[in-house]
């Protein structure tokens, strides 16, 4: 073997292979607001664009409750998976559904009042402007259910390794959306309403498609009321609303930035200001989607204790996502001026050069987000509510209100872009200080940055990673296991049946499991010493096995056959087996 500690490989493939359908989940809001924005400009108007601007806030506060129910909910299932305790993880379910409805219910209320009764005076003091918003607001108010639960499904059909149903139901929400704002909106000439109303029935089309495997028999998640535990609700709300405080605040500052633009810069600034956010949000969906990524590796390696495989994240995250998300940066700035004329096409129009720089600028905050948010998303998981809560304050709130409070008179608009980018870079100088001063000392070492708990995974004296990549590898797992065992104090009988098993399921693995396809493979080996027992974990990224199932048909078979996998059975004191996330993960325990 050429090396005695794991490779960030196989994580790196799995997190992007999750990738795209986080991505895509991400962005179905962003496109609702790109086609929104495109009919609003082109077939209603520019008050009809201030009613789209005016609904943000709002829609952070949205998009703010339901990350409350899904992050929760994703981080308390992956420890539960972690743990291997089925029973939590099913009520966990089935709690998130009834809270997220219940919380559908009151927002759909809310809209209605505010919209039939005229109340949304504090939010548009132009009239014209807030006669659309009410009707805005109506249209909206269909969509909330579906809104709220098509956005908690995909992290179920993840944990069942399907998430294709989740790419199809970005795609039949796209196509639908598209489809009804032309009749609703074009043809109808429902105006504000139309816009609305094609988004709303659209997400319940998004959810329906998600939701039809659930219903559909095949799915290990199942709804039953009566094995809800109501405390898992408590649980997700408190584990949940750290992380969405940011969405919170970021709708808080909505409403405050939209009142610094109308006293300072006009109407025509909030529809620019909107239509670069819309523009911009669709990418902000690589972000997002790579934070969801992020969060159920996360939430596993805390459940299962895995030091090594938290910070390997954190590695592929400033790796491969960090220089992914500059690329991205660089092409939309340079494309600055084409993507604005996507809404504005006269570039004598204040409004026009107002949205290029918007543009041009603001992109350049997507990759500092990346890093502040996994910060955020490892301390939420971990319980380190007070450095949470104080960036969450922080983010988007009190930086880039004061920034632009500061400077609005002089630089206008480009006064609040600027202010976004400040509010980025001190926030990840802010993470990196909290990370000194609990060590106590001046270190850049992922470990000590993430403050993880001294007695949190086995110490690196206690374990060993080693990734196998070929049948050469294997005989020389089994010394290598043995020889950890002796170092370790384990007595030798204990250590030369270590030494056999992980031999026997490695060389299993890699020659069944390699050969099923023509795609490369590996097997990332751990080994921990922990309460005078021996510990072994197998993680691979070939097609589905339970080696458990196969032992108890060869229990029936000849004798002959199937030696090895019985000897382990029969040696160890626990064998279990998961699929997370679509990689096998086999645990023995000697």
């Amino acid at each position: 073997m050429t090396d005695t500690r794991s490779d960030t490989k196989m994580l790196s493939k799995l997190m992007f292979k999750l990738l795209p359908v986080q991505v895509l989940l991400a962005a179905v809001g962003a496109i609702n607001g790109i086609v929104s924005t495109f009919f609003a400009t082109n077939f209603v108007g520019v008050d009809a664009m201030g009613a789209v601007g005016l609904f943000g806030p709002i829609n952070l506060l949205l998009q703010a409750v339901s990350i409350v129910m899904f992050g929760g909910s994703v981080i308390m299932c992956g420890k539960y998976m972690g743990q291997n305790k089925q029973d939590k993880l099913l009520s966990c379910y089935s709690v998130n559904i009834v809270f997220t409805v219940l919380l559908s219910i009151l927002f759909v209320i809310v809209f209605v009042v505010l919209g039939v009764f005229d109340l949304t005076g504090f939010l548009a003091s132009d009239p014209v402007v807030r006669k659309l918003f009410n009707r805005y607001l109506l249209g909206q108010a269909i969509g909330v259910l579906p809104f709220f639960i098509g956005n908690q499904l995909p992290a179920f059909l993840s944990l069942e390794n399907k998430s294709n149903r989740t790419i199809v139901a970005t795609v039949v929400y796209i196509v639908v959306n598209l489809i009804l704002n032309f009749v609703f909106v074009q043809m109808m000439k429902l105006e504000a309403f139309g816009l609305a109303l094609a988004s709303s029935l659209g997400m319940w089309a998004f959810m329906g498609v998600q939701a039809q495997h659930f219903f559909s028999g095949k799915s290990h998640f199942r709804f039953s009321i009566k094995d809800c535990d109501w405390r898992e609700g408590l649980s997700i709300l408190k584990i949940g609303y750290p992380g969405a405080l940011n969405q919170g605040y970021q709708a808080l500052r909505g409403f405050i930035i939209n009142g610094l633009l109308t006293a300072f810069v006009g109407s025509v600034g909030i529809s620019a200001f909107a239509s670069a956010n819309n523009i911009l949000c669709i990418f902000w969906s690589f972000p997002t989607g790579m934070l969801a990524v992020s969060r159920m590796i996360i939430s596993v390696s805390i459940g299962e204790e895995d030091r090594q495989t938290l910070t390997d994240c954190f590695r592929v995250m400033l790796k491969r996502f960090i220089p992914l998300m500059c690329g991205i940066s660089l092409l939309l700035t340079l494309l600055a001026e084409p993507l604005t004329m996507i809404f504005y096409r006269d570039p004598s129009q204040e409004v026009y050069m107002l949205t290029v720089w918007g543009v041009r600028l603001l992109p350049w905050c997507l990759p500092l987000a990346i890093v502040s948010q996994h910060f955020v998303c490892y301390w939420q998981a971990s319980g380190r509510h007070l450095i949470v809560h104080i960036l969450s304050v922080l983010d988007g709130f009190v930086i880039v209100c004061a920034f632009t409070a500061l400077t609005i008179r002089a630089w206008g608009l480009n006064g609040l872009y600027i202010g976004n980018l400040v509010n980025g870079a001190v926030i990840i100088i802010v993470a990196i200080i909290y990370g000194l001063v609990v060590n106590r000392r001046f270190t850049f070492r992922l470990d000590d940055l993430l403050c993880m708990p001294v007695g949190f995974g086995a110490a690196d004296t206690d374990r060993i990673d080693i990734t196998i990549r070929d049948v050469s590898e294997v005989v020389a797992i089994s010394e290598a296991v043995q020889e950890f065992c002796k170092v370790r104090g384990i007595d030798d009988r204990r250590a030369l049946l270590s030494g056999l098993a992980m031999e026997e399921m490695a060389g299993n693995i890699v020659e069944h499991g390699f050969t099923k396809d023509k795609k490369k493979h590996s097997v990332d080996v751990r080994v921990v010493h922990k309460d005078d027992g021996v510990i072994m974990r197998l993680k691979d990224d070939c097609v589905p096995f339970d080696p458990g199932e196969r032992q108890k048909i060869a229990e029936h078979s000849d004798v002959t056959s199937n030696i090895g996998l019985k000897m382990v059975f029969k040696i160890a004191s626990d064998v279990e087996y998961q699929s997370l996330l679509g990689l096998n993960v086999l645990t023995i325990r000697i």
